[in-house]
């Protein structure tokens, strides 16, 4: 394969890359708002993260997702309204707060989850393991990297 044949394949592979994951993105945020219908794919990915990491400030929020601070605030503000997510103290300074889901919260998180990992199996049930497999390892890679 010439370099310029190799340039022109590469490019076509990162257009196909692009379209698809625009489509991945398009198919998750409709999913959040079939989750609950105030819901944002923004506000699902911080309700989320919210649980991975077990709660945590606004601020540590807006670093993790890269987002201004009025961002994170209003998504958290809708969060709260809809039930989803409560404050407590921060027990490391009485000045800020820790955000984490609500007990309906969680639960409409582990509801989702298992939602989540049907279509998954359902999408795949035609895969092999070693697809999947290396489908996860390349996802696990792409995001790993530097933005």
């Amino acid at each position: 394969m010439t370099q310029t044949t190799s340039a022109r394949v590469r490019t076509e592979s990162i257009d196909s890359i692009q379209r698809e994951l625009t489509a991945f993105s398009r198919r998750a945020r409709a999913l959040a708002s079939q989750i609950h219908p105030g819901m944002t794919l923004v506000s699902y990915a911080i309700l989320d993260h919210l649980r991975e990491c077990g709660g945590c400030r606004g601020t540590d929020l807006a670093t993790h997702f890269l987002l201004d601070k009025s961002t994170v605030s209003r998504q958290v503000a809708t969060l709260e309204k809809l039930g989803l997510v409560e404050r407590s103290p921060d027990p490391e300074d009485q000045r800020g707060q820790i955000i984490h889901p609500s007990d309906r919260g969680a639960e409409l998180l582990r509801a989702a989850g298992e939602q989540r990992r049907q279509a998954f199996l359902s999408r795949l049930a035609h895969w092999s393991d070693e697809d999947i497999d290396l489908f996860a390892v390349l996802l696990e890679r792409y995001n790993a990297e530097p933005r």
